[in-house]
């Protein structure tokens, strides 16, 4: 009698559904209870396909979280600020262990060179957290008394008696002492802050679209400042500065043919300023050599190989190297990504590889994402600046573009190097500050002065929002 009435009591059961047995529904009903909810495909259990395998979902897991997190207002911050604290910081120790065997041959304290770099480093520092903290319309207000201020010292450069000669360039003015300055540097800076603001303010007359408003001053004031550079004789800072010229004509959309114009004018003189220098024909030569060559030419391209080549895979430890006991010329300045390779391995210079390009994209995400052209300007001159210097310095250690003569950015010893690019780094940390919604996430983490935390009224993207002790709102 029991056994009846559950038998009564059980539901009918359901007739099979046309089709394949095991196919998950997308839309439809699975019986009253389920009625009007749709049904997921794919993710197993009474009605989906097969489950999916465990390793492929941690791996999609992984990848959206880092994308999320990547995606977050405040990562470009973080990153460009990071980044370039810790290149300099590593750039220090490298440049007390390559330099220390140097200032010993010319009877001077091992550190000597490490300190006048410490303390670039420390004015750097504030300058960097000066320009972050300084509002866009201050630096405009900056590029014409910088560009009139390094094109001045440029030209005191030139004047026997003010400038001196290091290494065969004139390029340097005494500044009492050891220190010494070189303008060229301010000069790139100089070139971005200007260009970026002329740029801007013709594209907000609409004049771009002018072949002439684009090239007329911007052309002929950056050859300006390359004749007195190369009146110096200093052309791999010449480089630099066309590569930054060339990065603001394409972030304002010249025409290909305007484009590739300035491109073969500057490239014909610079294959004349090559072919009639014996020293850069030499250079030339050097590229991809194995070895020494005729009377030594390519010395300090073999034994830069060299200390490459000695490293392996995790190097021989800080201070170790062999190169550095006056093998390797310029071991704390050009070459020191050399050194690096030798005393720290390959893990050392994929180490400063991986953080200059974390520093490049970063730059490109802040000049991506703007909607102030003088911003988009500024960012994508100073990322195009540092990653063309630092390609051409590693190119020219690793042996496949000739050495140019110009330093590691924030990494190599020099004091005139490190200070406005350490500036320039602001720039960048500023820029990604004055994204809207990097502000709203800045203004959530930063209270009021003043006033309790319990009490104060954070900002977010949606609207004001009052934080209470017990976390409701």
């Amino acid at each position: 009698m029991g056994a009846r009435l559950v038998a009564a009591l059980a539901p009918a059961p359901v007739p099979a559904l046309a089709g394949a047995p095991g196919v998950a529904l997308r839309s439809g009903t699975t019986g009253r209870a389920g009625a009007g909810r749709r049904v997921p495909a794919g993710r197993g259990g009474a009605v989906g396909g097969p489950p999916r395998p465990p390793g492929g979902g941690a791996v999609r897991r992984a990848y959206e979280q880092a994308r999320r997190a990547w995606d977050r207002p405040l990562t470009a911050y973080y990153v460009i600020l990071g980044a370039g604290l810790l290149i300099t910081a590593l750039g220090l120790v490298m440049v007390y262990s390559a330099s220390m065997i140097t200032a010993l041959k010319y009877s001077l304290p091992s550190s000597y060179f490490f300190r006048k770099q410490f303390l670039a480093a420390v004015i750097g520092t504030g300058l960097l957290f000066l320009a972050s903290r300084m509002p866009v319309k201050l630096h405009r207000a900056l590029a014409y008394p910088l560009l009139v201020g390094s094109a001045f010292l440029m030209v005191l450069v030139q004047v026997p008696g003010i400038g001196q000669s290091v290494n065969g360039n004139q390029n340097w003015i005494s500044l009492g002492g050891p220190f010494q300055l070189q303008p060229s540097e301010f000069g790139k800076l100089a070139l971005i802050l200007w260009g970026a603001d002329l740029l801007a303010r013709k594209q907000e007359k609409r004049l771009l679209t002018q072949w002439k408003h684009l090239l007329v001053p911007l052309v002929p004031v950056a050859f300006m400042l390359l004749g007195l550079i190369m009146l110096g004789g200093d052309m791999g800072t010449a480089i630099i500065l066309a590569a930054i010229l060339f990065g603001l004509l394409w972030l304002a959309g010249a025409p290909t043919r305007l484009f590739a114009g300035v491109l073969g004018v500057a490239g014909l003189i610079g294959a004349v300023l090559i072919k009639t220098n014996p020293n850069r024909m030499d250079r030339f030569q050097c590229v991809g050599a194995s070895d020494l060559g005729p009377n030594d030419i390519c010395w300090q391209a073999v034994h830069g190989i060299y200390a490459l080549a000695s490293g392996g895979w995790f190097g021989s430890g800080i201070g170790a190297s062999v190169e550095k006991w006056g093998q390797l010329p310029e071991a704390h300045t050009d070459f020191i990504f050399a050194i690096t390779g030798e005393e720290l391995g390959l893990a050392g210079t994929l180490s400063v590889l991986t953080l200059f390009a974390a520093l490049g994209y970063a730059g490109i995400r802040v000049a991506g994402r703007t909607e102030d052209p003088f911003v988009r300007y500024a960012a994508g001159g100073v990322t195009t600046w540092i990653t063309a210097q630092a390609v051409i310095n590693i190119g020219a250690v690793l042996g496949l573009l000739p050495i140019a003569g110009v330093p590691l950015p924030l990494f190599s010893y020099g004091g005139s190097a490190l200070l406005p690019t350490m500036f320039a780094v602001g720039l960048l940390i500023a820029f990604a500050r004055e994204d809207p919604a990097a502000k709203a996430a800045l203004a959530v983490r930063q209270p009021v002065f003043g006033k309790k935390r319990a009490g104060v009224r954070w900002k977010s993207m949606r609207r004001s929002v009052k934080e209470r002790p017990s976390g409701e709102r």
